[in-house]
């Protein structure tokens, strides 16, 4: 939400229950695809933060029609990941039914934490295999371009940052696989998945902007593709989580330092 982040117990959108039904009011951002859906997964509060005994309590999600009389949705222009519309949702007493609900009413904190690492190991991969393509673009055009009559590869100008990019490729993909095998047992993980995101995301930021340099003058041409790249590698630093609360978070779990937020 615009006044929360990732602070998500201090989410403002509220569900009163009304009989068999809710009605809800607040605001989202970042919303994926509303431009097309006619579906909304909805964390809402259903009793304010200060009754809790946790932060956490009182917190309810929902599945529900995507009324677009009740949600006002406006696209948000973005520099990347336009292959998927972002959006801002103001929601004006939106009627949802009580069977629309996702669980008990006030768990919903628990139901997100339970989807946090499959996402995050899923994000990893992706970037990690973004990451083998623009290594890839970057190899083919310093083999192939010729400056002061030999292939600019052959420089170790060119040559030692490509090799580092392949060797953090390495230990990265390790890291992902060792998380995704202990979700996989339902053991543990929170802290390598999110090692594995923090791994993959800087890499793919320093895989994209050297291979932009590489490419010279030519990075900034659509035609070879590594601007898009560029463009693509600057969200995961925020998203799904940011680099720095990741840091937060295993300074705490792993190093038993005290937490910050």
């Amino acid at each position: 939400e615009p006044d929360a982040g990732t602070s998500t117990t201090d989410i403002k959108t509220f569900a009163r229950r009304e009989g068999d039904r809710y009605i809800v009011n607040g605001r989202k951002v970042w919303i994926s695809t509303a431009q097309v859906a006619n579906k909304i997964l909805l964390v809402t509060r259903t009793a304010p933060k200060s009754e809790g005994k946790k932060p956490t309590d009182g917190i309810t999600l929902f599945y529900t029609d995507l009324d677009r009389s009740r949600i006002d949705v406006r696209e948000i222009e973005k520099m990347g990941r336009n292959a998927v519309d972002s959006n801002e949702l103001f929601i004006d007493n939106l009627e949802v039914p009580v069977e629309d609900r996702i669980g008990e009413e006030g768990k919903g904190f628990k139901y997100l934490l339970h989807g946090l690492n499959a996402e995050r190991i899923v994000v990893a991969a992706g970037l990690l295999g973004g990451t083998r393509s623009v290594l890839d673009r970057a190899v083919k055009y310093a083999k192939e371009r010729v400056v002061f009559g030999r292939p600019i590869g052959m420089n170790q100008a060119v040559q030692h940052p490509l090799a580092e990019i392949w060797a953090r490729l390495t230990a990265a993909e390790l890291t992902v696989w060792a998380a995704a095998t202990l979700y996989d047992q339902d053991l543990p993980c929170a802290a390598e998945v999110n090692a594995g995101k923090y791994l993959s995301a800087e890499l793919f930021f320093d895989a994209c902007t050297r291979a932009v340099r590489v490419h010279g003058g030519y990075g900034q041409a659509k035609e070879y593709h590594v601007e898009r790249y560029f463009r693509e590698s600057v969200n995961p630093l925020v998203a799904p989580v940011s680099q720095e609360l990741v840091l937060c978070h295993i300074a705490e779990s792993m190093l038993g330092l005290p937490k910050s937020y």
